[in-house]
């Protein structure tokens, strides 16, 4: 029986207290969903470059390391979810250290530690752009090649951040369904925001041509940019027990946005 069987035959998913690993917990969606969860009950245990109860930089190989081991510590060997929504959007090299190795070596690194846990559950945040323009060899690089060609091309490659969003949905969408994923019991999900409100975008829509642009190429027809703690309520939600069928989704919180640009392209 896997855990999914368990909490379905159960007739209700527990409002036990569960331990979280949130990457990106000292701004914007991160801090959002740490702050959230904890008023849900929850230990979290957040990870980011200050502020944090682990301070790692998840683009290099030592921090990721460090990562993995801290959390080990800190959890004394067991949590139930890992919510990677540590990103940045600075171009080149290290947005794809980041984004995209940064948050596979999360889910990855931290995978064996939800193995004890009876609703194990993984989400990791994408966004809107990942149906933006992008580039295709550095996506290629990402998917199958090794991560110093991806940091070499993206030094010269354009759409650098859509590209490793579009990366990171397609690397979820091949291996939810793998054995060591949904065959553990581990649904593993995205969720892809439109225009979130953070100091970033703030200072961005201070310059009205800026603020033009960015909302043509995601467009949100219904609501508009949101406050992070919509965000974080999506994600609290795919990493509780409640979610036990959910696998190998990118769900598009975003306004409408993926509909604007892509229509029922997908279908």
């Amino acid at each position: 029986m896997t855990n999914s069987d368990a909490l379905s035959a159960s007739g209700a998913a527990s409002d036990a207290p569960r331990i979280h690993v949130v990457t990106g917990s000292a701004s914007g969606i991160g801090l959002a969903t740490k702050q959230l969860l904890e008023s849900q009950g929850h230990r979290v245990i957040g990870v980011d470059l200050r502020d944090a109860d682990v301070i790692a930089d998840l683009s290099t190989p030592e921090g990721r390391t460090a990562l993995v081991d801290r959390v080990t510590e800190l959890s004394g060997g067991g949590i139930d979810a890992i919510l990677a929504v540590a990103g940045v959007d600075i171009a080149g090299p290290a947005t794809v250290a980041i984004n995209y190795y940064g948050a596979i070596a999360t889910m990855e690194g931290l995978r064996p530690l939800l193995l004890a846990s009876p609703a194990p559950r993984v989400v990791a945040v994408s966004s809107i752009t990942s149906v933006h323009p992008f580039d295709q060899r550095l996506l290629d690089i990402m998917l199958d090649g090794t991560e110093e060609e991806a940091l070499s091309r993206a030094a010269v490659a354009g759409q650098v951040y859509a590209t490793t969003k579009r990366a990171l949905s397609r690397w979820i969408r091949r291996r939810a369904v793998h054995p060591e994923w949904a065959g553990a019991g581990i649904p593993l999900n995205a969720v892809a925001p439109g225009l979130v409100r953070t100091e970033l975008l703030k200072r961005l829509f201070e310059d009205q041509e800026t603020k033009r642009r960015i909302e043509a190429g995601s467009p949100m027809p219904l609501g508009g940019p949101y406050e992070p703690v919509a965000a974080a309520e999506l994600l609290a939600w795919l990493t509780s027990e409640k979610n036990g069928h959910m696998t190998g989704q990118t769900i598009f919180l975003d306004g409408g946005a993926d509909v604007v640009l892509r229509g029922d392209s997908t279908w």
